[in-house]
């Protein structure tokens, strides 16, 4: 198994928000040996700019969508710049797909939630069907459960789990197999002070826990309404999200691998979301990168 150590970067690096830090930030990542990075391809048509403004910014680092909802970007759109990405940088780009959640996609008049895992295959279908069509080795499914992690082996080069605990992650390899890519998204707080680390990631988890994508997949490997209940318990919280000094954290993040993940995307938390932790990804650098 090849371990390959990449970042998952949120509202920092989302299309509206970019500029000339964030793409420094990248380049940082990019010189310090991060492997990708993963952001969300957030919910408007097609696929955001920042992607390749990152791209262009940057000369090894890959870049891929942690995700691109099915819901709300055209395929053959989807096709075409991932077409291009490849042309200008090529294998550096990964097209991360998802179905979202349920919520979000209601909330906007022209879509509803309805048979999502029908959904992504008729996607699928659209992205082989497009001239040109996206390759499956340059694709990968945002999956939970057993149906859609199958589908991920069968159809796309693997799969990238959000906000799941370490024996999700076995579980996933399981059902994989040993081949395609498995790279859960793991986010750590290097904080030790425990009340302030607790804060910072309880604020992180209320929402996702709102969502009942997430929250069912957590019932589904065993933890109780309590612990996913108002903003998570602290059994909950402890297998999600690393926190405390950096060899905690690295303790934390090396539990993945261990379950079998070839890939770790680490999403550092703080305070401020909309900050770039750099002295944080350092140090995970030097512990981690070799």
């Amino acid at each position: 198994m090849t371990r390959r150590v990449s970042v998952w970067g949120g509202g920092f690096w989302l299309s509206g928000k970019t500029g000339e830090a964030a793409l420094d930030a990248a380049r940082e990542l990019d010189d310090l040996g991060y492997a990708r990075l993963w952001t969300s391809g957030g919910f408007g048509e097609g696929v955001p700019p920042v992607y390749g403004e990152v791209l262009n910014a940057t000369t090894r680092l890959g870049v891929a969508s942690g995700i691109v909802s099915i819901w709300h970007a055209e395929p053959a759109d989807v096709a075409a710049t991932v077409a291009r990405f490849e042309e200008e940088h090529p294998g550096r780009f990964l097209l991360g797909v998802g179905t979202s959640h349920a919520p979000v996609v209601d909330a906007k008049a022209a879509h509803t939630y309805t048979k999502p895992y029908s959904h992504m295959v008729e996607y699928l279908d659209a992205l082989d069907a497009a001239q040109p069509p996206v390759p499956a080795e340059r694709r990968v499914l945002a999956a939970l459960g057993p149906r859609m992690l199958a589908l991920s082996a069968a159809r796309a080069a693997g799969a990238h789990p959000y906000f799941v605990p370490a024996e999700h992650t076995a579980q996933a390899r399981e059902i994989l197999g040993a081949g395609p890519l498995l790279a859960p998204e793991v986010a750590v707080v290097l904080e030790s002070d425990e009340d302030t680390a607790r804060g910072i990631a309880r604020e992180y988890m209320r929402g996702y826990l709102s969502l009942p994508n997430y929250s069912n997949n957590l019932l589904r490997l065993g933890y109780t309404e309590d612990d996913v209940a108002g903003g998570g318990s602290h059994r909950l919280m402890d297998a999600l999200i690393p926190w405390g000094d950096l060899d905690r954290v690295v303790a934390g993040i090396d539990k993945h691998y261990r379950a079998g993940a070839d890939e770790v995307a680490i999403q550092v938390l703080t305070a401020d979301p909309n900050a770039f932790p750099a002295a944080d990804y350092r140090e995970l650098a030097a512990a981690l990168i070799s």
